[in-house]
């Protein structure tokens, strides 16, 4: 009997995604070029990219990327349901765990980021032109030595 109920529990407790998957997440961030600042609006920070970043899965944020000579970029990363979450989650389901069930979904241990890697072409701050007549200097009208001048 005794047998029974570890095998039973075992596999009641192996379709938790809790469990098998855990409740955090590494996300890369990685940029073209390289060495980036990216912080992300969870208060996470990348001195310099390329980097990988530990989040809890059921986060979802916005990653903020800089880099002198280049525009800002952001790009928000969402959840979803993970093919191995939905895995422990229907084993949950299937073996009666329905405590399994409640934690799965109060750690976000069923979700995934998308997307991951967080990637981004970073675009070089554009070169005004200057304008016409700031690039050369006003002519002045010539005048002639010893010209003399119109009478009306």
């Amino acid at each position: 009997m005794k047998i029974i109920m570890i095998a039973a529990l075992g596999l009641a407790v192996s379709g938790c995604a809790t469990i098998t998957r855990g409740t955090t997440d590494q996300i890369t961030i990685n940029s073209e070029p390289a060495g980036a600042l990216a912080t992300t609006s969870s208060g996470l920070t990348c001195p310099s990219t390329p980097c990988t970043l530990e989040v809890s899965r059921k986060s979802e944020f916005v990653v903020s990327y800089s880099k002198e000579g280049y525009l800002p970029q952001q790009v928000p990363v969402g959840t979803k349901m993970a093919g191995a979450g939905a895995a422990g989650l229907a084993g949950n389901v299937l073996f009666g765990g329905i405590i399994g069930v409640g934690v799965d979904a109060s750690t976000g241990a069923t979700l995934e980021h998308f997307p991951n890697p967080v990637f981004v072409t970073l675009q070089p701050v554009p070169r005004l032109a200057a304008p016409r007549a700031a690039r050369r200097p006003a002519s002045k009208p010539k005048i002639k030595a010893n010209t003399p001048a119109p009478v009306s």
